[in-house]
């Protein structure tokens, strides 16, 4: 892992921690952030936000990971 990616990924997740319905939205997920940012609104919804969007950036970093696994197998097999 590259030093600017150790930050990015740092960035991210204080981001998701602190603006967990900013995560989704720069991320692309528009109904998902402004759901997010109707239960952020509340003080009690603000725990649950933010452990979803902490879930939903290890899940998608653990897609993009996948993906890339896949597409070097697939690349290897064809040698």
């Amino acid at each position: 892992m590259q030093i600017t990616e150790i930050k990015k990924n740092i960035i991210m997740t204080l981001i998701t921690i602190f603006f967990p319905f900013l995560s989704f939205l720069l991320r692309g997920r528009l109904f998902t952030g402004i759901i997010c940012l109707l239960l952020q609104i509340t003080l009690i919804g603000w725990i649950p936000a933010a452990v979803w969007a902490v879930i939903s950036l290890q899940n998608a970093r653990a897609d993009k990971r996948n993906n890339k696994l896949i597409k070097e197998l697939r690349k290897s097999n064809r040698r």
